[in-house]
């Protein structure tokens, strides 16, 4: 009597039913869940394009980040014109005690827009930094490039000769304005902006040209801009009148606090 595995599957397996249920029930909670990563994609995407190919270059999805940051922004400032609109409805003695408190700080703040004589300075990268050979007397590569300093170093130029306001690529710089590197382009506030970057001041324009031509560090980028070799982007130009639009960003203040005594 042959007593190996059979050949063929023995109808009288009990394990067959088990098996046979398990996949009954899989299959539909499989294709449910399928179904659910469907929908979860097109609420998420919000009709957009989740893959990461949507954009060939950097500075397509700067615009694209820009894009969607000024509808944002748009938004919020919309919904700050509400709010004030319902704080002006409001008939009360202290309220408005602390209204007239807060229009004499929003000026010095940026939050009034300002506009007058002043000074416009645009920084771009050196035409080597864009795919060609670096000249052998370049040690240091960088310089080809502008950073996040040289951007600060205008602007608190601009601050030191009196500027009553200030603006990077149309945004004015406040209190809070942050200002960082982020590959090779700049975020601003948050919004990321590819070069060149446009720098205006608005204030008295001798004040201002002598305070960005006495900086020492603006020197020495003058100095590149003038070395053929490396030949940075550096413009300045005197300007009859020059917008500084308010800051309609966010005002609150996020900051650490420390841990209670003992805790770890």
């Amino acid at each position: 009597m042959e007593t190996g595995p059979h050949s063929e599957a023995d109808p009288a397996d009990p394990s067959r039913p088990r098996r046979a249920l398990v996949w009954r029930v899989a299959t539909p909670v499989v294709g449910l869940l399928s179904g659910a990563l469907f929908v979860i994609s097109a609420h998420s995407s919000e009709g957009t394009d989740l893959r990461p190919g949507r954009f060939t270059d950097l500075a397509s999805m700067v615009r694209y980040d820009v894009h969607r940051v000024d509808a944002l922004h748009q938004r919020a400032s919309d919904l700050n014109s509400q709010v004030d609109a319902l704080r002006g409805s409001v008939d009360d003695r202290v309220v408005r005690r602390y209204d007239q408190k807060v229009d004499t700080l929003k000026a010095p703040a940026g939050l009034v827009a300002q506009s007058g004589p002043g000074v416009t300075v645009t920084l771009s990268d050196a035409p080597q930094s864009k795919g060609q050979d670096t000249p052998d007397t370049v040690e240091n590569p960088n310089v080809l490039l502008v950073h996040q300093q040289d951007i600060q170093a205008v602007v608190n130029a601009m601050w030191k000769g009196g500027a009553t306001a200030v603006t990077i690529q149309g945004q004015r710089v406040v209190t809070t304005t942050g200002i960082r590197c982020i590959g090779n382009s700049v975020q601003l506030q948050g919004v990321p902006y590819s070069q060149p970057y446009v720098i205006q001041a608005v204030g008295d324009v001798g004040s201002l040209a002598s305070s960005i031509a006495d900086d020492p560090y603006l020197q020495v980028y003058r100095a590149d801009a003038a070395d053929p070799d490396i030949a940075i982007g550096w413009d300045e130009q005197v300007e009859d009148h020059v917008e500084a639009p308010a800051y309609d960003g966010l005002t609150d203040l996020q900051y650490a606090k420390p841990l209670p005594s003992g805790s770890r």
